[in-house]
């Protein structure tokens, strides 16, 4: 099992780029059908979720393995652990 990384530093500068692109975590939660408090600890390290991972992401047009390096070290370009 891997250890979850809580980064609430990380969190607040991933939300004040949101803000500066137009958007937030309420409407992201929109688009995907879920809460923003699910978005919200996707963001905080809290939980997993690719795609919610990704859309925060495309908000900030960039990939989530930039946001978020750590969860997708030692990955393919599909997330597949490498051996």
């Amino acid at each position: 099992m891997q250890s979850r990384h809580i980064d609430l530093p990380r969190h607040e500068l991933i939300k004040a780029r949101l803000r500066i692109a137009g958007a937030n975590m309420a409407q992201i939660g929109r688009e995907l059908g879920v809460s923003h408090t699910t978005i919200s600890s996707v963001s905080q390290g809290y939980s997993r979720s690719r795609r919610v991972e990704e859309a925060i992401a495309a908000k900030l047009s960039v990939g989530p393995e930039s946001v978020w390096p750590e969860r997708y070290e030692n990955k393919d370009e599909d997330g597949a652990p490498m051996k």
